[in-house]
């Protein structure tokens, strides 16, 4: 599947030999789970700003110490756009006292807050960027089950990862077949055409999922990852990968201390 790694989810995957490639997926998983509880945790106020740096500096400590490259975490970061352009019309519409920045009367409030939801969604975004570049999408539906996510949703997880590449493939050559029929996507009336399209493969995954489904229950599957008896993760590889949430934890702390 696409190189071994998930085929286009496992694109996101850097391989490297480091420290946090080294850690267990459900380990991985709760660090950056925790991480991101603490920076939500955190107020959104101007003296706080302090501590959104000192969460960045851990972040990107991290990265660098997995060898993530500055160019996969900058990719990793266009998820965040809708809540830029969020953030960017809180200071337009929130009301309460306004200040005026390049001709534009702002609110004081509106800035507060698209200062906080843009650091904490940054935040939050990087480091499930480390996470996706340091592990595979395998290793993280495994790490989900192992951390007793629900078996319906690690089913459905595992199909996505192991059939991705095989819709991605079947939407391509859809696109090659309209393309040799002369479609250029052009126009208000390629959008009858596109969804069209969407709905052809909707109905072809859906058919292909129930083949998948029933075969799987006819050779005994009960949709549950094979993942052999669970091997007890030593203290060693739980500090090193909860070193992140806890000094995030600290900076936490310290920031409350000297409020």
């Amino acid at each position: 599947m696409g190189a071994g790694h998930g085929g286009p989810l496992g694109s996101a995957y850097v391989a490297r030999d480091s420290v946090v490639h080294r850690l267990p997926a459900h380990v991985s998983l709760v660090a950056v789970v925790g991480f991101a509880l603490v920076v939500v945790a955190t107020p959104v106020r101007t003296a706080w700003a302090p501590a959104y740096a000192g969460y960045a500096v851990l972040v990107l400590a991290a990265a660098a110490l997995a060898r993530v490259p500055a160019a996969r975490l900058a990719r990793g970061l266009v998820v965040e756009v809708p809540f830029v352009v969020f953030a960017l019309l809180l200071p337009l519409v929130a009301r309460g006292p306004r200040v005026e920045v390049l001709g534009l009367s702002l609110s004081e409030g509106g800035l507060v807050a698209a200062g906080g939801l843009l650091a904490k969604a940054t935040l939050s975004v990087l480091a499930a960027t480390v996470l996706a570049a340091t592990t595979t999408p395998q290793d993280l539906v495994r790490g989900l089950q192992r951390l007793r996510l629900p078996a319906v949703l690690v089913q459905i997880l595992s199909f996505m990862v192991r059939y991705a590449d095989v819709v991605t493939g079947e939407l391509r050559r859809m696109r090659v077949a309209r393309e040799s029929r002369g479609f250029r996507g052009r126009g208000p009336g390629a959008l009858r055409v596109v969804a069209g399209t969407a709905g052809a493969l909707f109905v072809r995954s859906y058919e292909r999922g129930e083949r998948v489904h029933l075969a799987m229950l006819a050779r005994g599957g009960d949709g549950r990852l094979p993942t052999g008896p669970a091997v007890a993760v030593p203290a060693r590889a739980w500090l090193t990968g909860l070193a992140l949430p806890l000094a995030a934890g600290a900076v936490l702390a310290a920031g409350m201390l000297g409020a």
